[in-house]
């Protein structure tokens, strides 16, 4: 005796249906992707350049004590494994302007030239900003998740200088954390 056991086939409404629901499915988490990310306002950027490096290995030992008799060294130091991309940028921000909420994927020397800039950080549960005058300047390690507002009244000018590996974005959109409702 043959006995066969077959599977019911999907008839050409239940085809459509299925596609119908997986395409709605879909366009639901792109939008509620894009929905999260908090893109910037205020910000006019100009790219002064970008440069591709091969690994980095640069080191500074400068004695910063006048007195011949007595050695007091400033170092520095910059590495990286593999090829680098630095982003050379100019930023103006309007008063009330924001970088909105975001990450890069290495490391940014960041100098306010005008005005100021408020820095928050998201992995500070009370989300305290951090007002940076110009004349100074922050580093971001990369990684960390930011916004950066003028919530002063003139325009900031900031300079940027960023490491990131060669054929990244410099910047990831990231989403507004929770204790951060502003």
């Amino acid at each position: 005796m043959d006995v066969r056991t077959s599977r019911p086939r999907m008839g050409r409404t239940q085809t459509r249906l299925l596609i119908a629901v997986a395409v709605a499915l879909l366009t639901t988490i792109a939008v509620a992707g894009f929905v999260q990310a908090t893109p910037g306002s205020g910000i006019v950027s100009n790219v002064f350049g970008v440069g591709q490096f091969d690994s980095i290995n640069a080191k500074a030992l400068t004695d910063v004590n006048p007195n011949p008799e007595v050695t007091d060294f400033w170092q520095a130091r910059i590495t990286t494994k593999g090829a680098t991309d630095v982003h050379i940028i100019e930023n103006r921000i309007a008063p009330g302007g924001t970088f909105g909420w975001h990450s890069h994927p290495g490391p940014s020397l960041v100098v306010v030239k005008t005005g100021a800039l408020t820095l928050y950080l998201a992995a500070d549960p009370t989300c305290t900003g951090r007002v940076v005058q110009a004349g100074f300047g922050f580093v971001d390690n990369g990684g960390d998740v930011h916004v950066v507002r003028n919530e002063g009244s003139v325009e900031a000018v900031v300079y940027v200088a960023s490491l990131v590996p060669h054929g990244f974005a410099r910047r990831i959109d990231e989403p507004a954390p929770a204790q951060c409702a502003f």
